[in-house]
């Protein structure tokens, strides 16, 4: 019986039995009263019977024994019937009778009035509590349907129907940070075309200018070798951004599935710079790999190499010439660490917390060649394969960036 684990449904229950209980001791109570009054008009009639006898000079022996006699017989109802008292008669021509009836049927009426009465106010409270429950609830399903979460409905009791309005405000709860989730992702779709729209922007409007100048010089072989060349740039430029997009957005789509398996650190690294050595050595930078040749770790090897990649290419975009780039990892109970290190530019405390942001540019290195994303991707992928990307620095003191990887037991 769940119905009794409301506190309104409980209450009228003990409202009802107690009622109950109420009428059986009412009814008692007038059983008493009729029986007395019964009990005094029988004695009433029984003094008048022998008043009027003693009055005719009967003697007290008679009337003893006639008023004790509980034998009826033919000649008494043969009597009775003679002066007009039989089954027959009347009760309004038997005013003793006629006494008690109605005094019985007043006692019932106004003990039935008063039973009734408590009983129709207590359904009406329980009624009118209901009452005001569901219109209350109803107010606040209202303010849902508008998308106002900021109330709540009643769930400080027990019962079927509290149980029911914490089902509703669950539900309510679970539709706000839908709500939330999807007013992020509009907002998140619309910073992030906007980010492309101006990232892609610049590269466009190179891509024109250098088209228009080709056009205008199409016998000028040196500049058409130029601009052809920064043409491919800004291809490539553009390649980059959109690539770039489409792996982040899959990683936050969950459509990637990370091929995992054991491979040294010393071949993820090579695996990652091995289009960076090149650009290192133009550049006259130096990549430095140092430590346990025979570490292994369990990763998907291209995606981990990508991320990698990435951080290296920060390094060598904040990395003045004759600059050094240190690759190193360590292993602990727990972790398995690789270390990036160079001792470039370093990063702001005012941008370091921004730096895995995507299209984040620092006003600091306005002039660097990247675009924002690698950092962003690199994270993404670190993250997806269940690690953690962290990063320390300080302006001018060089920055190191260190992915950890859980150990596989």
């Amino acid at each position: 019986m769940n119905f009794l684990h409301d506190k309104h449904s409980r209450y009228y229950c003990i409202f009802i039995v107690t009622l109950v209980l109420l009428l059986f001791l009412m009814g008692i109570a007038v059983i008493d009263t009729q029986t007395a009054a019964t009990k005094e008009m029988f004695l009433t009639h029984n003094n008048a019977i022998a008043t009027s006898l003693l009055e005719e000079g009967i003697s007290k022996e008679v009337i003893a024994t006639a008023l004790m006699n509980t034998e009826a017989g033919t000649t008494g109802n043969k009597f009775l019937a003679e002066i007009g008292l039989s089954n027959s008669t009347d009760i309004e021509n038997l005013p003793y009778v006629s006494a008690v009836k109605n005094t019985i049927l007043t006692s019932l009426f106004v003990m039935l009035f008063l039973w009734t009465l408590l009983l129709f106010l207590g359904t009406m409270l329980f009624l009118y509590r209901r009452e005001r429950l569901y219109r209350e609830s109803e107010n606040i399903i209202k303010d849902y349907i508008d998308g106002n979460y900021t109330v709540h409905l009643p769930q400080s009791n027990e019962g079927t129907i509290y149980q029911l309005l914490s089902s509703v405000d669950q539900l309510a709860t679970m539709l706000q940070a839908k709500n939330d989730t999807e007013q992020k992702t509009k907002e998140f779709l619309k910073n992030t075309i906007s980010d492309i729209s101006h990232q892609l922007k610049t590269p466009l409007s190179a891509l024109m200018m250098y088209q228009e100048i080709i056009e205008n010089e199409p016998e000028n072989f040196e500049t058409v070798k130029e601009f052809s060349l920064k043409i491919g740039t800004a291809l490539k430029r553009m390649e980059q951004l959109i690539q770039s997009m489409l792996k982040i957005t899959r990683i936050d789509a969950g459509s990637i599935y990370f091929e995992k398996s054991n491979y040294s650190i010393p071949n993820i690294i090579n695996h990652a710079i091995s289009e960076l050595t090149t650009r290192a050595d133009n550049e006259k930078k130096e990549i430095v790999i140092d430590g346990d040749l025979e570490q292994m770790l369990y990763c998907d090897i291209e995606w981990t190499g990508e991320a990698i990649g990435n951080i290296i290419k920060n390094a060598l975009d904040h990395t003045d010439t004759g600059g050094k780039i240190s690759i190193s990892w360590e292993q602990t109970p727990a972790m398995i660490r690789i270390f990036i290190t160079d001792n470039g530019h370093g990063i702001s405390q005012e941008d370091i917390h921004h730096i895995f942001k995507r299209f984040y540019r620092s006003k600091n290195t306005s002039e660097s060649q990247g675009i924002g994303l690698g950092l962003p991707l690199a994270k993404a992928i670190v993250e997806g394969q269940g690690g953690i990307l962290s990063v320390q620095s300080e302006r001018l003191q060089g920055t190191t960036f260190t992915l950890s990887f859980l150990t596989e037991s």
